[in-house]
């Protein structure tokens, strides 16, 4: 069942009117780069969004955007690793949009260079924001979708959370913990026979604005690891999954192919990732001085795309081939059944 039908079945009509209200959504790190192809997917499936987000130059330009889409849009200034202030702005979020029918926890940050570089500074920050982000908001969503017994939340995964690689170890790190963190959850609310839904979507490398004001320690100006996928591709799988029941979702074969690696051949792909997941994180070009956004926003509004377009794809094949597996089975599972009963005639 979407979140529509759900929302439709559970909200009395009013004086007869056949309208029902309009799903809610709340998306962290919603100015930029994936939250903010998100926030705009989720406002072409006709969600009212709050977007929740450090920068306020972000917030304003997400917001015009979403409201040219025909949403009811917030944009709420707010640190997520500050448990208060992410709490404040579901409260400020219900009271001005509705229920919350779907969290999307996307906010990151990270630092590239080696983990003997980094200070525990740098280190906690990047764990407190890309981890304890995700534990701070699937707590503020959890306070309102469990006593009504409906509502999912989408936690942005990655390849990386299943296979790390080398000058990201901070960041890798935070993304195991929300796989960790995430199937324990699901287990509690399955042991309490809930109708809160988790699911984990897993990224590729993405042409987000986080390369121009990530913090760096690395010699040379830093990339997505290859195939590069345009922000929107994460934007699409991330929406569709809020309206499904799938308990992870795969998207690009370079997710499936970590993730699979890791799972056969994980000493081997520790040697591999040396050689090759060094250089090719680095563009080849210089590092110059640039603001970072580790500690404090960098001002101006970012919008979704990263410096890389003319090298980012602008689909993901697996996963159409994911989105629509039943479909492909069945049709498989047919030509089988006809192919067979062709050879006994």
């Amino acid at each position: 069942m979407s979140i529509l039908e759900s929302i439709a079945r559970r909200v009395p009509l009013m004086d007869g009117d056949a309208n029902t209200r309009r799903p809610v959504a709340v998306v962290t790190g919603g100015s930029a780069g994936v939250g903010r192809a998100t926030a705009r997917a989720l406002a072409q499936r006709g969600y009212d969004v709050a977007v929740l987000a450090r920068g306020e130059d972000g917030l304003k330009g997400v917001v015009r955007e979403l409201e040219a889409a025909g949403a009811h849009a917030l944009g709420i200034p707010t640190d997520v690793a500050d448990a208060e202030a992410v709490e404040a702005a579901a409260q400020r979020t219900e009271r001005e949009l509705g229920p919350i029918d779907v969290w999307v926890n996307d906010a990151m940050t990270s630092v590239f260079g080696r983990f003997s570089k980094m200070s525990a500074e740098e280190f906690g920050r990047v764990t407190a924001v890309t981890y304890l982000g995700v534990v701070h908001g699937t707590m503020a969503a959890l306070r309102r979708m469990q006593p009504r017994d409906a509502g999912t939340i989408v936690q942005v995964g990655s390849a990386l959370a299943y296979r790390s690689i080398p000058l990201q170890s901070a960041y890798c790190g935070a993304k195991h913990a929300i796989v960790g963190f995430t199937d324990s959850l699901r287990s509690e609310l399955i042991h309490d026979g809930s109708n809160v839904h988790l699911t984990v979507v897993h990224l590729p490398g993405l042409n987000t604005p986080q390369f121009r004001w990530t913090r760096s320690l690395l010699p040379q100006r830093s990339q997505p690891v290859p195939p590069i996928f345009q922000p929107e591709v994460a934007g699409d799988a991330i929406s569709w999954a809020a309206e499904q029941r799938r308990r992870e979702v795969f998207v690009g074969r370079s997710t499936w192919q970590a993730i699979l690696g890791q799972r056969v051949l994980p000493g081997w792909l520790d040697r591999y990732l040396a050689r090759v997941a060094w250089d090719g994180q680095m563009t080849g070009e210089p590092a110059v001085d640039r603001p970072d956004n580790l500690f404090e926003p960098v001002a101006g509004d970012p919008g979704a795309h990263g410096p890389f377009d003319d090298r980012a794809l602008p689909s993901a094949p697996t996963f159409f081939l994911d989105r629509h597996r039943r479909a492909i089975i069945a049709s498989l599972g047919l030509a089988g059944l006809m192919g067979a009963a062709l050879l006994r005639r």
